[in-house]
């Protein structure tokens, strides 16, 4: 019966019937069939206050382009304030494990030396905003060229999240050759549009997200995808 009011409630508070989310797609993340722990996570925040998930997989740089351009509601899985066209909530809603790939003949890497060496990251995950004075850095178009620019030393390190770190590192004919270095923890968040229904939408997020984070209702889908589950019982918005 509780449900069966949600779409009331979330129409008197002005809210959509329905959100377009677009996301890059990560396998068993935000898969294309709207299968993964993004997806089922947002599911979760949105479907049980009357709004309904609609999920597109496009690159990252479309889907940035579909939010700035109002046909789409959000993107998935940005970096806090990473783009001032978006709306940011108060609330994440998961944390990006951040690795470094490099030869295992290289140093180690850490968090505070990591700008000093030469970095590269796929063109518009602009790592060089939240990893600590980065000096020389490029983008690249496709993962695909990671692995043969390690090899030749064209840079030292590759930095992404860590399930993508692993899918290069599977590419691999040596992969004893290769290390991956863990080097920081960045929550990610919805960026929305800047329109009325968007921030609408908003909203409602940040006011599910600290009822759900404070029930624990989030846990069992990090769970039944093998993910680590990214709050406790002290976690606030960052």
């Amino acid at each position: 019966m509780l449900l069966s009011l949600a779409p009331w409630v979330a129409a008197a508070e002005g809210v959509p019937s329905q959100i377009h989310l677009v996301s890059e797609e990560w396998r068993d993340y935000t898969n294309a069939d709207g299968s993964g722990v993004a997806w089922d996570v947002l599911r979760q925040v949105f479907e049980p206050a009357g709004v309904k998930v609609v999920t597109q997989a496009v690159p990252y740089s479309r889907a940035v382009g579909l939010v700035k351009r109002g046909e789409a509601d959000a993107w998935v899985g940005s970096y806090k304030e990473e783009n001032a066209d978006n709306l940011y909530p108060r609330w994440h809603f998961d944390m990006d494990h951040i690795y470094a790939l490099g030869l295992a003949s290289k140093p180690v890497p850490a968090l505070d030396n990591i700008g000093q060496y030469r970095l590269a990251w796929v063109r518009g995950y602009d790592f060089g905003s939240y990893l600590p004075n980065v000096q020389d850095s490029r983008e690249v178009q496709r993962r695909e060229s990671i692995l043969p620019m390690l090899e030749h030393d064209r840079v030292d390190f590759y930095i992404d999240a860590a399930a993508e770190i692993d899918n290069v590192l599977g590419q691999a004919s040596q992969p004893e050759r290769f290390r991956r270095t863990h080097i920081a923890e960045l929550p990610l968040y919805l960026a929305f549009a800047r329109n009325d229904q968007a921030k609408a939408l908003r909203d409602l997020f940040d006011k599910r997200m600290a009822e759900l984070v404070r029930s624990g209702e989030l846990k069992p889908i990090f769970e039944r995808w093998q993910q680590p589950y990214p709050f406790g019982p002290g976690s606030r918005p960052q």
